[in-house]
C-alpha cells in the first residue's frame, strides 16, 4: 500500500497540474500567432507598395516630386481572421541629390516586385526586451529551478526509501549515488553541447545543463562525505582529496556553465576541511590544499571577470588562516607562513589589475580590490607577527608581504592604495613590539641575577627589530619619494607621499619608546631631526620640478611631515611632558603648511591631531603624571595647556583664513579648551598645593574660577566680534553660562561667608572682595559690552548678575567692617542694620544716576529694583528691630532719598516744557509729559 499511494501521488499532482500547464501553453501558442499574423500583414503592405511605386518598362523617369514630411500612420493590424485592407499607394521618396540613373536593360513585373521585396525585407533582429511575464517566468526558469530541486531531492529520498526498506547496503547506496552523479555531471554535458535554451529570445531564461551540473556535483558532495563520515567505508586522507577533486572539478565546470557552478564550487572547496577532522590535523596538508583552491577559484574568477568570486576567496584565505594562529610551534608557524604567503603571490598574481596576469586598467586608477587583496594579507602577517611574540619566522614572512606589496604598487599604480594599510601596519607591528616592554621588564629577572645565563628578555630582539625597523622606513621613504612624477593622475602620488612621511615617523616613535622608554634621548632626537631635513629637501625638491598631478598635495604631505618631525624632535629631547607640545606645535605646522598648499587633507589633518591631544588630556590631565610641580603658575600645567593653546589660537586663525569650516572650528574650539583648562588646572593646584583632583571647593577657588570665567566671557566677546565665528560666540555663551552657575551655586548659595561661617580675612582686602566685589566690577563690564551685541534676554541676565554682585558684596564688607573675619561671630546691632538701609540707598542711587548718565534703562530698572528692596527693608525689618535714633535715621534717610530721586526723574529724564501761549493745567488735571 505504500509502494501504491508513493505511485498516486504524482499521477494526482500531475493530474491537477495538468489544466494549468495547458493553459499556459495555449496562450503561449496565442501570443505567438498573433505576432505572425502582424508580421505577415506588415509584409503584404510593404509588398503592394513597392509594386506601385515600380515605374513600368520603357518610361522615362520624371522629375522628382518635392521633398515633405509625412505624418507617420499608426499600426492597425486587423484581427485574427479578418483579411487585411490594403493601403493606398504611396510615391518613394527619391533624393533630388542622386544623378539621373543610365539606361538598364527592361525587367518584367516579376522580377522587379521580386527585387524590390527582398530589399525591402530587411534582417530579422531579436526584437528588445520589454519585461518578463507570469508565464515567461513559470515557463522559463521556475520550472527549471524546481525541477533541479526536486530532481535532487528525489535522489535523496528514494535513496532514503531504499534504507528504510533494507533493500540496500551502504557499499552499494555510496555506488548508486555515486552513478547518479556521474549521469547528472555527464547530462549536463551532453545538454550543453546539444544546448536548448528554454523561453523566448532576449528572455532571461534558467541554464537547463547548469542546473544539471549542479546537482549532480552536489550529490557527488553529499556521497563522498557519507561514505566517510556516515558508513566509514574511507578514510580522512581518501575523503580529503575526493572532496577536494570534486570541489576543483566543480570550479572547472564553471568555466562552461556560469557563475552559480562557481560559488557552489568555491563553497563546497572551503568547507571540505570543516566535514573532514582527524585526530592529528596536518597543517601542510591543509594549506597545499588551500594554496590549490585559491588559484583555481583566482584563475576562473581572472578569466571570467568575476571579481566576486576573487573576494570570496580571499575572504576564505583570510579566515583559514587565523586558526592557530599565535601557536608558536615550528610545525605551525611554517605552514602558516607558507599560506600567508602563496596566498599573497596568487593575489599578486591573478588579482591585481595592470599586473603579471591580472586584468587591465588604465593607467593611474587606483582599483579597490586589487589594493585590497594585497591589503587583506599584509593585515594577516601583522596579526601572525602580534600574535606569536615577534618570532622571526613570522617576521621573515611579514617583512616579505610588505616588500613584495611595495614592489608590486611601483608595477602597478592599480595596487596604490595598499602601500599606505602596509605602512600603517608596519608601524603597528614596531609598536607592538614596543608595548611588550612592559611585560618583559616584569617578567625579567632583577638584583644579582639580572643578565645571568644569557642576554636579558626585554633586549633579546631589539637589535633585529631595530635594524627591520630601519630597513622598512627607508623603504617606505625612500621608493615613496622616487614614484613621486610617475603617475597620471594625483591619487597614487599622495598614497606614496603619505606612507613615505607616516612610516619613517611612527616606527622612530615606536622604537624609541621600546629602547628608552619615553627618557630623554639625544640619538633618536637627532634621527628626528634627520627625517625633518630629508622631509625638508623632499619638499624643496618636488617644488622645483615641473608641476606634476599630486605634485602639490606631496609637497604639503612632506611639508607637513617636517613639521611633525621637528615637534617630535624635541619630545625625544626634552621631558615626556613635551609630546602633547609637540602634538599641538605639529596642528600648528599643518596650517602654517595649509597656508600655501590649499589642500583639503591638511586641514582634517590638523583637526584629526586636535582629536588626539584632547584624547591625550583626557587620559591624564596633569600632562606629566605626578611630576606637575608644586610652585603656582609656572609649572608643568602651564606648559602643557599654555603651549597649546598658544599653538591652536595661531593654527586657527591661519585656517579661518581660507574658510571657517569643520578643521577650523575644530581647532577654534581646541584653543578655548585649552585656554578654560589652563585657567581651571592652574586655580586648583594653586588653591590645593598642586593637587588638581581636590574633591572639595571653598570660597577662594570659587571666587578665582568666577573672576577667570567673567575676564574669558569679555575676552571672547571681543573675539566673537573681530572673528564673526560661530565657534567663538558658543564659546562665549557657554563660559558665561558656567561663570554664571557658579555665581548662583557656589558663591551666592554653598560658599557664602553668612552660611558657611568662614573666615573672609582683613577689612577691605579680603574675600569678599575677591569673591563678589572683583566679579562685580566683571560683570558691570560685560553687561556694558553686551548692550549693542547681544539680544535683551542677555542683557538683562547680565545685569542681574551685576546687581546682585555688588549688592552682595556692599552687604557682606558691611557686615566684615562690624563682625570682624568671622562675618557670623556676633549678633547684628542696630548701628549695623542701619548701615545696610543706608549703603543699598546709596548703591541705589548711584545706579540711578549711572543710568540717566550713560544713558541705560536696564541701569534705572535695577536702580529702581534697589531702592524698592530697600524700602521693603525698611518697612519690614527696620521698622520691627530698630528702635530711638536708629529707627528715625531710617525712615528719614529713605524719604529724603526717594523725594531726590523723584526729583531727578522731574528734572533729568521726563522734563515738563513751557509751552508759548498756553495756559497753566489746573490742580486736578494731569500735567502734560514730554518724553
Amino acid at each position: 500500500m505504500d509502494g501504491l499511494a508513493a505511485l498516486l501521488i504524482p499521477l494526482a499532482i500531475a493530474y491537477f497540474a495538468a489544466p494549468f500547464v495547458a493553459l499556459f501553453m495555449a496562450l503561449g501558442n496565442r501570443t505567438r500567432a498573433r505576432e505572425l499574423h502582424s508580421r505577415i500583414n506588415d509584409l503584404e503592405r510593404r509588398l503592394n507598395a513597392a509594386l506601385t511605386a515600380a515605374p513600368s518598362p520603357g518610361a522615362v523617369p520624371g522629375p522628382p516630386p518635392p521633398m515633405r514630411e509625412s505624418a507617420p500612420t499608426p499600426d492597425v493590424s486587423p484581427p485574427i481572421g479578418v483579411p487585411p485592407v490594403a493601403a493606398p499607394p504611396a510615391p518613394a521618396p527619391v533624393s533630388a541629390a542622386i544623378p539621373e540613373p543610365s539606361p538598364t536593360p527592361a525587367r518584367t513585373p516579376a522580377e522587379t516586385a521580386a527585387r524590390v521585396a527582398a530589399a525591402m525585407v530587411p534582417p530579422r533582429a531579436p526584437p528588445p526586451w520589454r519585461g518578463e511575464s507570469l508565464e515567461q517566468a513559470v515557463g522559463t526558469r521556475w520550472v527549471v529551478w524546481v525541477g533541479g530541486v526536486a530532481l535532487a531531492l528525489g535522489g535523496v529520498f528514494l535513496v532514503s526509501y531504499a534504507i528504510e526498506q533494507g533493500l540496500i547496503g551502504p557499499r552499494v547506496r555510496i555506488a548508486l549515488a555515486s552513478l547518479l552523479a556521474i549521469a547528472l555531471i555527464a547530462l549536463g554535458e551532453w545538454t550543453r553541447r546539444n544546448e536548448q535554451l528554454s523561453g523566448f529570445v532576449g528572455v532571461p531564461s534558467a541554464h537547463v545543463p547548469s542546473i544539471l551540473t549542479a546537482v549532480g556535483t552536489t550529490i557527488a558532495f553529499a556521497t563522498v562525505y557519507a561514505a566517510f563520515a556516515l558508513y566509514a567505508l574511507i578514510g580522512p586522507m581518501a575523503a580529503f582529496i575526493l572532496l577536494g577533486f570534486v570541489a576543483i572539478a566543480t570550479l572547472a565546470a564553471a568555466l562552461l556553465h556560469g557563475p552559480a557552478l562557481a560559488a557552489l564550487g568555491l563553497v563546497g572547496a572551503e568547507v571540505v576541511p570543516l566535514l573532514v577532522s582527524t585526530e592529528e590535523p596536518t597543517y601542510w596538508a591543509l594549506y597545499i590544499y588551500l594554496a590549490v583552491v585559491t588559484a583555481a577559484a583566482l584563475a576562473l574568477a581572472r578569466v571570467r571577470l568575476w571579481r566576486w568570486l576573487a573576494l570570496t576567496a580571499v575572504v576564505a584565505g583570510v579566515l583559514w588562516a587565523l586558526p592557530d594562529i599565535d601557536a608558536a610551534a615550528t610545525n605551525v608557524l611554517a605552514p602558516h607562513a607558507f599560506h600567508i604567503v602563496v596566498s599573497f603571490a596568487l593575489v599578486a598574481l591573478l588579482v591585481v589589475a595592470g599586473f603579471m596576469l591580472g586584468p587591465d586598467i588604465d593607467d593611474g586608477v587606483i582599483d579597490a580590490v586589487s589594493s585590497g587583496t594585497l591589503s587583506a594579507f599584509v593585515l594577516v602577517a601583522a596579526l601572525s607577527v602580534v600574535s606569536v611574540h615577534h618570532d622571526a619566522l613570522s617576521l621573515a614572512a611579514f617583512t616579505f608581504v610588505v616588500v613584495a606589496t611595495v614592489g608590486v604598487a611601483w608595477c602597478a599604480e592599480s595596487a596604490a592604495a595598499a602601500v599606505p594599510a602596509a605602512a600603517l601596519l608596519s608601524a603597528l607591528v614596531m609598536a607592538a613590539f614596543a608595548a611588550e616592554r612592559e611585560i618583559v621588564q616584569l617578567l625579567a629577572p632583577g638584583g644579582a641575577s639580572a643578565g645571568a645565563g644569557g642576554p636579558e628578555p626585554s633586549a633579546a630582539n631589539v637589535t633585529l627589530h631595530l635594524v627591520l625597523g630601519s630597513g622598512l622606513a627607508a623603504l617606505f621613504g625612500g621608493v615613496g619619494f622616487a614614484a613621486q612624477g610617475r603617475s597620471s593622475r594625483a591619487e597614487a602620488p599622495m598614497c606614496w607621499a603619505a606612507a613615505s612621511v607616516f612610516a619613517p615617523l611612527a616606527i622612530l616613535a615606536a622604537l624609541y619608546y621600546r629602547i628608552a622608554g619615553f627618557e630623554r634621548s639625544f640619538p633618536f632626537a637627532a634621527l628626528a631631526v634627520l627625517l625633518a631635513a630629508l622631509f625638508t629637501v623632499a619638499t624643496e625638491t618636488l617644488n622645483k620640478r615641473p608641476p606634476r598631478p599630486g605634485s602639490a598635495a606631496a609637497q604639503a604631505i612632506y611639508a607637513t611631515g617636517a613639521v611633525a618631525a621637528l615637534a617630535l624632535a624635541l619630545t625625544l629631547a626634552l621631558e615626556k611632558g613635551w609630546l602633547t607640545i609637540a602634538l599641538t606645535l605639529t596642528a600648528f605646522g599643518v596650517a602654517w603648511v595649509e597656508r600655501g598648499r590649499a589642500l583639503p587633507a591638511l586641514r582634517w589633518l590638523a583637526g584629526l591631531i586636535v582629536v588626539v591631544v584632547i584624547a591625550r588630556i583626557a587620559w591624564e590631565p596633569r600632562i606629566v603624571g605626578d611630576d606637575v610641580g608644586t610652585t603656582p603658575i609656572f609649572n608643568w600645567l602651564l606648559y602643557g595647556y599654555g603651549i597649546p593653546a598658544l599653538a591652536f589660537w595661531a593654527g586657527g586663525h591661519l585656517l579661518r583664513k581660507r574658510a571657517d569650516d569643520v578643521p577650523a572650528r575644530m581647532v577654534d574650539a581646541a584653543a578655548i579648551l585649552f585656554t578654560v583648562l589652563l585657567a581651571t588646572l592652574e586655580i586648583r593646584h594653586y588653591v590645593h598645593n598642586g593637587n588638581i583632583y581636590r574633591v572639595s571647593s571653598g570660597l577662594t577657588e570659587i571666587a578665582l574660577q568666577v573672576c577667570v570665567g567673567l575676564a574669558m566671557t569679555i575676552g571672547l566677546e571681543r573675539v566673537r566680534a573681530r572673528t564673526g565665528s560661530i565657534v567663538h560666540d558658543i564659546g562665549a555663551m557657554v563660559v558665561a553660562a558656567i561663570t554664571l552657575a557658579g555665581i548662583v551655586f557656589g558663591l551666592t548659595l554653598a560658599q557664602n561667608p553668612l552660611v558657611t561661617g568662614a573666615p573672609v580675612g582683613p577689612a577691605f582686602i579680603n574675600l569678599v572682595l575677591l569673591g563678589y566685589g572683583l566679579p562685580a566690577g566683571l560683570a558691570i563690564v560685560l553687561a556694558l559690552m553686551a548692550r549693542e551685541t547681544r539680544p535683551i534676554q542677555y542683557r538683562v541676565i547680565a545685569a542681574i548678575a551685576a546687581v546682585a554682585l555688588s549688592l552682595l558684596y556692599l552687604t557682606l564688607e558691611t557686615t566684615r567692617l562690624f563682625q570682624g573675619p568671622v562675618l557670623t561671630a556676633n549678633r547684628v546691632s542696630e548701628a549695623q542694620q542701619y548701615t545696610y538701609s543706608a549703603v543699598w540707598l546709596v548703591y541705589g542711587v548711584a545706579l540711578l544716576v549711572a543710568g540717566l548718565l550713560l544713558p541705560s534703562k536696564p541701569a534705572r530698572i535695577a536702580s529702581g529694583a534697589v531702592i524698592l528692596l530697600t524700602v521693603l527693608k525698611v518697612f519690614l525689618i527696620d521698622m520691627a528691630d530698630l528702635a530711638g535714633i536708629w529707627r528715625a535715621l531710617s525712615f528719614i534717610g529713605l524719604g529724603v532719598v526717594l523725594i531726590g530721586i523723584g526729583y531727578l526723574y522731574q528734572r533729568l529724564l521726563f522734563p515738563t516744557r513751557a509751552v508759548a501761549g498756553a495756559t497753566p493745567p489746573a490742580p486736578d488735571a494731569p500735567a502734560p509729559v514730554s518724553r
